[in-house]
């Protein structure tokens, strides 16, 4: 029984997996976008991430970890100097995985993995200010007639007529200031 044993066989004994996934994070690293199925891609995303976490992280341990798993140097090399300045300010969510579709040969369904670009990573957020934002609305004219056909219109010119010349009693230079 297999209970509780986390992550898929992929059809490998498990050297054989541990070598196919070095080999695609170093390709996903070194291309930024690899093509693949969907389950190797489900099973690629938190070692890519591990590896970016890595980068981040920066010291010479976390590099000497790197550099234990991926297969090329001068890929790990650039993780640690381009790649890490691409996603120090993400907190997680480094690597995309885009469905494509089925592979002609096996139907098997194929994926896109791709590491998130810097542009993406920024969503541009428009910072809403109380008063420049939106431009004040007009104030609604107390005089004009609401277009009804029923007693709620007598009503409400009624109504409107009413304010308008309490506003014209207000506005009479009580709230006026005085300069000096």
């Amino acid at each position: 029984m297999r209970h509780r044993k986390a992550g898929k066989h992929l059809g490998r004994d498990s050297s054989h997996r541990r070598a196919m996934f070095r080999n695609m994070v170093t390709s996903l690293f070194r291309y930024e976008q690899i093509e693949t199925t969907d389950a190797k891609a489900k099973q690629l995303r938190p070692i890519a991430e591990r590896m970016i976490t890595l980068a981040k992280r920066g010291d010479l341990h976390a590099r000497r970890q790197a550099l234990a798993y991926m297969m090329d140097k001068k890929v790990t090399h650039r993780l640690f100097e381009e790649l890490r300045e691409r996603f120090m300010d993400r907190q997680g969510g480094y690597v995309r995985i885009i469905k494509k579709g089925n592979r002609k040969g096996d139907n098997a369904p194929i994926s896109i993995v791709q590491l998130i670009s810097a542009e993406e990573g920024k969503k541009k957020k428009k910072k809403k200010t109380k008063g420049a934002a939106q431009p004040p609305s007009k104030p609604k004219e107390a005089g004009k007639p609401v277009e009804r056909g029923d007693k709620a219109t007598d009503q409400a010119q009624g109504a409107s007529e009413g304010e308008a010349q309490e506003e014209e009693k207000e506005g009479s230079g009580e709230n006026v200031k005085e300069e000096g």
